[in-house]
């Protein structure tokens, strides 16, 4: 995709709190039940905290029980894109914003319907417009 944000790692550092450069562009992951939306309930859209592209709905937010926000979709389907990731010895679907290709989160089959997907995502990488 040739309308990918691409910046030096320099500019994302000055752009960036340490903990969304961690996250964003060291593929980092907060610690559980400490992120700003692990539990937040307000209506509005998620954007990726690097770029500003809308990622999740509220309305596809819902409570997981596992630590992080989590969707069962994305607010678009080419809002992100996935790899595999295979750090820590298995094979997990990691996803990544469409535009920056900041690293989001992981995506697991044990969501609810309709989808039956959990975006699994990190506070550090989400910024919540509740504007929308």
């Amino acid at each position: 995709m040739s309308d990918k944000i691409k910046k030096t790692e320099d500019e994302w550092k000055k752009e960036l709190t340490p903990e969304q450069y961690l996250v964003l562009r060291e593929k980092g992951t907060e610690r559980a039940f400490t992120g700003a939306y692990a539990e937040t309930h307000d209506a509005g859209v998620y954007k990726c905290a690097g770029c500003g592209k809308e990622l999740f709905s509220s309305e596809t937010k819902f409570e997981s029980g596992s630590g992080w926000p989590s969707f069962y979709q994305p607010i678009a389907q080419d809002a992100v894109e996935t790899e595999t990731d295979r750090k820590f010895g298995m094979a997990r679907t990691e996803v990544l914003c469409a535009s920056c290709g900041g690293h989001l989160g992981h995506v697991f089959p044990d969501g609810p319907k309709p989808t039956g997907l959990r975006y699994c995502m990190n506070s550090a990488a989400l910024k919540l417009d509740k504007t929308l």
